[in-house]
């Protein structure tokens, strides 16, 4: 069939299919302008005004390739015109980043570093030869990822304008007479449109902001009617395509002819062939044509990319010439779709496993245009078990396209991140360049198969964006169906979406900080987000799931063989040496990126376990080196390994198929019983038969001390698919020691048009067994949580003294405190303005003797997390020089203090430990019970011989001072507390931490009491109260009583203050009647100011006479 549509009517109704660049056929011929160009920096924007294209240029320079590629720019400097925000700007004006301002030795910690930098226009210019065959042809200037805008001149004659940031520059020169022409090209790299400072198109937080055009730059000769544009819109359900077909004849006279479509599938000879005769009379045509394909056409997915290669010829001539063109592209006959909450391909449930890839090319400083590079990429992520890649704010050039047609990648592309310097929906010109450039794309790339997912960008900012959002998916997805469409990355959640990508549902929101569920409850592997992902009509993807880091790898600067330079990592050594740390700089790294490895597998099982969630979106699988050093990669940023963990190993929890277990706990004793529900999670090809299932616990010498196997007919597609439940007795068993679960499945899959195949899957989670009696501490040692006369009493007689502090007694840096936490550090603390965590976990020798009984890592694994989320990070630097501690904690890498969790030491004649945790408290923790065996079974032998002595003033030196001269209360309780939110941080020296009552359902009811206990009586005068800070009302106190026991009543009296509040944040004072000696304190809420029945706490200090 064949139709002649207006070209107005052409542009509305091709919007959303792309192509390959034309490829080379018949009757058209191409000139490679590969070479020296001359070239002009136009620092002064004067090159159009003087009409510098009418000039010779004086310099030289290679194309493709970019400026800074070439040394050419300004040296680095504290004045160096960066684009992209930089949210922590103490390298500008701290003292200690005073030797990386001086000039030409300028080091930045934010990003990589290039030699040279230029931000403006620059011209490039040369000659060209337009030879005799091409005599009546059409000549066409192409210039592949220029950054950012082009303008070309061809002699004097201006041909236009570009800013497209994703799909090639494409000029007509016209008929052109053979011979010499010159050709100007000037390209501008400032911000042309404010699409978002920190849009990875542009920025400098990774490709950096460069100046050059580094893809193909051609001539292309073509007929005197072309095809212009080719668009295939796959049919799964008939195996057939629609085909719409543009054709352009720019001289506008008569052209008669036949156009034939010939489609090739892998394996070859599977084929669907159309031809139709095309007579029309004006500057172009277009066609909607249907193109039927073979029955048994193979479907295109991840497991078997089945490509389609479809050659459309066109014959005929013009009034004048004949005519001869061939354009060749591939696609994949595939469909994406949704039911309910699931996403779909070719009607079988998909879950997408994808990560972010944000122009970071330290190398290159710019994508790669050859698909090679891309294959190699695509295929790290393939075995790491991923599926997707997303483009964060950008498009890739068409070799990424080509790369994952042919690998069955799947991608999700966008144009910018317009927040933070811009806004959308605003009426801004970024509104009008989003909605072009996703045109543009669609229509250079929208036939490929992998282009699966589209949105904007990234996380948009602006009053209006939903509305402009909701017109733009509307839009969009209507134009082009073959990709699903939503707003962005993030939000917002509008109707219109096919499928929503948030950051709800994901282990650590921004600004969680220790409150975390990783941080603040006990580890277990059951949560999952599905009451969240009942409540949405379309499937959810996690956005941007992660972001745990690990410590810098500082032999990786060797790798930086471009003209980005890992200078960021000089600064982070030099702070390492400054504080004597350098030697540790592996085991630091080694050590958080096992923990980091931990961080990821549970962020990911808890999206697999999620019934009917779509999937996520990791940040990342690799490093991103920009927004301060943001470390969050088991790669680096090359996609090579840092040595801590295999593509195998991880894998095991990210995969097609994953099984998962539903442990409530991981530490258990010896008379408790190790339960589990067991589920897989399989997204393969086909659901597997004959499928068998072993579960193993394997002690620490991988021995097999307890195992079952069971049968299962049928895996279908899908996850939550029960492989049913564990119920191991743990008495007979060796405590304590960490045991490893096991779970191993092996299936059928049976494909259509190929051989069935075995496929197996493994997982494992670390529990650990302890002791469920032990004995009391040696009576040669003294266990407290204070330090007083009578402990230096007993240092001074020999004795051994376990020291075990609570975190509130513990001195930390006025000047970027440590926050101490289980997990790893979030994205990185100068974007996050230190959020906590501010630490990377421990590093320890499990074979110091003081471990002994305490089975251990060189790394944080989940026991840890009983003592360290609610302990404090002792600082070396108050002890002498030299000081080995037992336990470090890693601390972030741009401070680089030195800090223990325990340390050990002699005072005199006596032994002493010191931990920053308290082991008084928790008598029924096992974890804790077992850490206190195994130090005070240490300090009672002779195997404690500390090298280090200290003196008494070093360690009060490690302590808080208390406030006024009181000392902090031995002992904080309430009547009620929330997990994360524990009575213990209503005093614990930081007012961003609170005490919080429960919530949820079953939440107390008023009142609520606060206690405050002292071992000895303490002489007081009133306290100081403060409110929850973090702009939330919620816990907000209104009406209050104050309770005492005094030295000579030990019961509580009546009140002896009582009050009405205000609702605001401001500290509020309580004075007692008169000075009084008190052994405890009870602040019992009566009401609150918020809806709920909630009290909450951020800090208390009391007042002394």
């Amino acid at each position: 069939m064949t139709s002649h549509i207006l070209p107005s009517q052409v542009t509305s109704a091709l919007l959303g299919l792309g192509l390959l660049p034309l490829t080379v056929g018949a009757n058209v011929g191409t000139l490679d302008l590969t070479g020296r160009w001359r070239f002009a920096l136009d620092r002064n924007d004067v090159g159009v005004a003087e009409q510098w294209y009418r000039r010779s240029l004086p310099d030289s320079v290679r194309l493709p390739g970019t400026l800074p590629g070439q040394g050419i720019g300004d040296p680095i400097s504290a004045d160096t015109p960066w684009t992209g925000g930089i949210v922590d700007r103490s390298w500008f004006e701290a003292p200690e980043y005073e030797p990386y301002r001086r000039p030409g030795q300028v080091k930045v910690p934010f990003w990589l570093q290039p030699e040279r930098y230029y931000a403006g226009p620059a011209w490039y210019q040369r000659d060209i030869e337009i030879p005799r065959r091409w005599q009546g042809r059409w000549i066409r200037l192409e210039l592949e990822r220029p950054h950012w805008e082009t303008c070309v001149w061809l002699d004097n004659r201006p041909l236009g304008t570009n800013r497209s940031l994703a799909t090639p520059h494409t000029y007509d020169l016209g008929f052109l007479e053979p011979g010499r022409y010159t050709l100007t090209i000037r390209v501008d790299n400032r911000r042309i449109v404010d699409i978002g400072e920190n849009s990875h198109a542009i920025s400098d937080h990774t490709q950096g902001n460069w100046n050059g055009v580094v893809g193909y730059i051609r001539l292309m000769a073509l007929p005197p009617v072309w095809i212009e544009d080719l668009q295939v819109y796959p049919r799964v359900s008939n195996r057939s395509a629609r085909v719409q077909v543009a054709l352009t004849n720019p001289a506008g006279g008569r052209f008669e002819g036949q156009l034939q479509l010939s489609a090739a599938a892998d394996p070859p000879g599977r084929a669907g062939s159309l031809t139709c005769n095309i007579s029309f009379e004006g500057t172009g045509w277009t066609g909607d044509l249907n193109l039927a394909l073979a029955p048994d056409t193979p479907l295109w997915d991840e497991f078997h990319p089945a490509l389609v290669r479809l050659e459309t010829s066109l014959q005929g001539r013009t009034e004048t010439a004949p005519v001869r063109h061939t354009h060749t592209t591939r696609f994949g006959l595939r469909e994406p779709g949704t039911e309910g909450t699931r996403l779909l391909l070719n009607g079988r449930p998909l879950f997408i496993r994808g990560t972010l890839e944000c122009a970071i090319f330290p190398r290159t400083g710019h994508p790669p245009t050859d698909p090679a590079e891309w294959r190699r990429i695509l295929r790290i992520a393939r075995d790491h078990g991923l599926n997707l890649l997303r483009f964060h704010s950008w498009c890739p050039p068409e070799a990424a396209f080509i790369a994952a047609d042919e690998l069955g990648f799947y991608l999700q592309v966008e144009t910018c991140w317009p927040n933070q310097s811009t806004t959308l929906g605003d009426g801004k010109p970024v509104d009008t360049w989003v909605w072009e450039e996703t045109e543009r794309i669609l229509k250079a790339y929208g036939n490929h198969p992998s282009f699966l997912f589209m949105a904007h960008g990234n996380e948009p900012g602006g009053r209006n964006a939903a509305a402009y959002l909701r017109r733009y998916v509307a839009h969009f997805k209507e134009t082009d169906p073959r990709r699903l469409w939503t707003s962005g990355s993030g939000w917002p959640q509008i109707p219109e979406n096919q499928f929503h990508v948030t950051p709800d549902p994901r282990i650590q929101a921004w600004g969680a900080g220790l409150h975390s569920r990783i941080n603040a409850r006990p580890p277990e592997t059951v949560t999952d987000y599905r009451d969240y992902i009942r409540q949405r009509p379309v499937p959810v993807i996690s956005h941007e799931i992660g972001q745990w880091c690990a410590y810098p790898n500082l032999d990786e600067r060797r790798k930086y063989t471009g003209y980005l330079k890992a200078k960021n990592f000089d600064i982070f050594e030099d702070r390492l040496r400054a504080h004597g740390l350098e030697r540790f700089a592996r085991d630091f790294l080694h050590a958080s990126g096992r923990l980091q490895v931990l961080c990821y597998k549970e962020d990911i099982e808890s999206a697999l376990r999620t019934p009917g969630m779509g999937g996520f979106h990791l940040l990342d699988l690799h490093d991103f080196p920009g927004q301060g050093t943001a470390l969050v990669g088991v790669l680096d940023p090359f996609w090579e390994s840092k040595g801590y963990v295999s593509a195998a190993e991880y894998r095991r929890f990210c995969g097609p198929t994953v099984p998962l277990a539903r442990l409530p706990r991981r530490v258990f004793t010896t008379t408790e019983t190790l339960e589990a529900s067991c589920e897989v999670a399989h997204f393969g090809p086909t659901p597997l038969t004959q499928a068998r299932v072993t579960f193993k616990l394997l002690d620490p010498n991988g021995k097999t001390v307890l195992r079952e196997d069971r049968s299962l007919s049928r895996i279908p597609i899908g996850n939550g698919t029960s492989l049913g439940e564990i119920h191991w007795n743990l008495h007979d068993l060796h405590a304590p020691a960490r045991y490893r679960l096991v779970i191993t499945l092996t299936g059928r899959e049976t494909p259509e048009h190929r051989p069935a195949r075995t496929v197996s899957a493994e997982n494992d989670w670390d529990v650990w067994v302890y002791p469920a009696r032990l004995p009391s501490p040696p009576d040669n040692v003294w266990v407290t949580n204070r330090f007083d006369n009578s402990i230096l009493a007993r240092l001074a007689a020999g004795g051994r003294v376990l020291l075990t502090l609570p975190a509130r007694r513990i001195r930390n840096y006025e000047d970027a405190p440590v926050k101490l936490g289980f997990s790893s550090i979030f994205w990185n603390t100068a974007w996050t303005r230190r959020q906590a965590p501010t630490t990377l976990g421990i590093l320890c020798n499990p074979g110091h003797p003081a471990l002994a009984d305490f089975p251990t890592e060189t790394h944080s694994n989940w026991q840890w997390w009983y003592l360290i989320h609610r302990a404090g990070a002792l600082r070396l630097d108050l002890l002498p020089p030299g000081t080995d501690p037992i336990v470090r904690v890693i601390d972030d890498w741009f401070t680089a203090r030195p800090l223990a969790l325990i340390v050990e030491g002699r005072v005199g004649p006596g032994r002493i430990l010191i931990c920053g945790f308290d082991l008084t408290r928790d008598a029924d923790d096992p974890v804790s019970r077992q850490m206190l065996v195994s130090l005070t079974r240490y300090l009672a032998s002779n195997r404690c011989q500390p090298r280090t002595e200290f003196t008494p003033d070093q360690i009060q030196q490690l302590l808080q001072p208390d406030p006024a001269g009181v000392p902090s209360p031995d002992r904080i309780t309430a009547s009620s507390e929330q997990p994360g939110y524990e009575a213990a941080l209503a005093a614990d020296g930081d007012p961003d931490t609170l005490w919080h009552t429960r919530w949820g359902d079953h939440a107390p009811t008023f009142p609520h009491d606060l206690v405050f206990e002292w071992s000895e009586p303490q002489r007081l005068a009133g306290l100081i109260v403060w409110p929850r800070q973090d702009g939330n009302r919620n816990g907000w106190i209104r009406n209050w009583e104050l309770h005492v026991q005094t030295t000579t009543n030990t019961d509580w009296s009546g009140p002896v203050a009582a009050g009405t509040w205000p609702a605001n944040a401001e500290p509020k004072t309580i004075r007692l009647p008169g000075a009084m000696e008190v052994r405890a304190l009870r602040l019992r809420a009566l009401d609150g100011h918020a809806a709920g029945p909630w009290a909450s706490v951020a800090e208390v200090t009391f007042l002394a006479p």
